[in-house]
């Protein structure tokens, strides 16, 4: 097959288009959060305690260790400073599968 240049503008076009997150799985994403308790401090577009998942996707989108800043911060329980100065240990996942992990922060970083 002759590959024309309208055909490969076709295709990086809609190379580009599809969405960024179309491998993640939000209904497992969303199960996690629940299962988890993180609505209690966060939101998707509203800060609460903590920030909404969008503030977080935004500050660490496109940074080469965005990704595992995040997963750090949900596995391990390290202490985070919230707005009004007061600090506590970010609580941590109870689901330990890597996949599930990685699934939940790449979700987050679509926000």
């Amino acid at each position: 097959m002759k590959v024309t240049p309208l055909l490969a503008v076709a295709a990086t076009v809609f190379a580009f288009s599809l969405p960024a997150g179309a491998a993640v799985d939000a209904d497992a994403a969303n199960k996690m959060i629940k299962d988890n308790g993180c609505t209690k401090c966060h939101s998707v577009d509203k800060d609460k305690k903590g920030p909404s998942f969008k503030k977080t996707a935004a500050k660490y989108k496109g940074k080469a260790d965005g990704e595992a800043k995040i997963t750090t911060l949900i596995t391990t329980g390290p202490k985070v400073k919230f707005d009004d100065g007061s600090e506590e240990e970010h609580k941590t996942v109870s689901n330990k599968d890597p996949a599930q992990v990685k699934n939940l922060v790449q979700w987050i970083l679509a926000q």
